[in-house]
């Protein structure tokens, strides 16, 4: 069902063709051709429960063009790669859970265990970050960042995975808000200087893909920071 959907939204020439059109998009062959940039928002919970592999199927077969979540949305899927989540009960109590060394997201139950093997697993990965800064000026981004993760993963289960090799732009404006975070945190402290992150290199990067954009398509999965960064980036157009 998702080829005849993406025939039908993606290409200019499905649009009536507006008075305003410029010369060049007057042409037919030039609005076959010209496509519908697909933006997918999605919260946290979207990775944490099975929603995940939805995403994970349009972004590899290149069904959307940008993808704007939180960080619980780009570290439960690296998670998810290295360890099981489990599902619960939303009436579990966390102070029980805690005590045997577990975290519930609603009605899932994530092992501490999965935590340190994320740290584990990303910890190398901020100290060549650091080294790239350091030794060659490099300037990094939560998309570069993710991007990176995404192409260290090696794990075809991973969303992140098929975004880098498929060249999917992923904004996180908030991933600090999260373990990536923590990471972030305990790495400042053991490196001077320390590794830095712009975010508002990615503030110009995603409202530069909407300007460029000549028709601009947003899928918006639950509310909050990643719907509010999607919309305005496309009212910049």
């Amino acid at each position: 069902m998702l080829t005849p959907w993406r025939a039908a939204c993606r290409r200019l020439s499905d649009e009536p063709l507006e008075e305003e059109t410029n010369e060049e998009l007057k042409d037919p062959e030039v609005r076959k051709q010209t496509k519908c940039t697909i933006w997918l928002s999605y919260t946290s919970n979207m990775v944490s429960c099975g929603v995940r592999e939805v995403i994970r199927y349009l972004v590899e077969h290149k069904l959307v063009d940008v993808l704007v979540t939180t960080a619980g949305g780009i570290e439960e899927d690296f998670m998810k790669c290295m360890l099981p989540h489990f599902v619960g009960d939303f009436a579990f109590r966390g102070q029980d859970l805690r005590m045997k060394g577990h975290n519930r997201i609603g009605n899932m139950i994530v092992p501490n265990d999965n935590y340190c093997r994320f740290e584990e697993w990303f910890q190398p990965l901020l100290d060549e970050m650091l080294a790239e800064q350091v030794d060659e000026g490099k300037i990094w981004t939560p998309s570069s960042m993710i991007k990176m993760m995404g192409e260290r993963i090696d794990n075809t289960d991973s969303v992140y995975y098929w975004a880098a090799r498929n060249d999917i732009p992923v904004f996180c404006p908030a991933i600090t808000d999260g373990s990536v975070g923590d990471m972030l945190f305990f790495h400042s402290y053991k490196n001077n200087p320390s590794l830095i992150v712009d975010i508002a290199r990615d503030i110009r990067a995603i409202n530069d893909i909407a300007l460029a954009a000549k028709k601009s398509g947003m899928i918006i999965l639950g509310g909050g920071l990643c719907k509010h960064h999607t919309c305005n980036a496309n009212l910049m157009r």
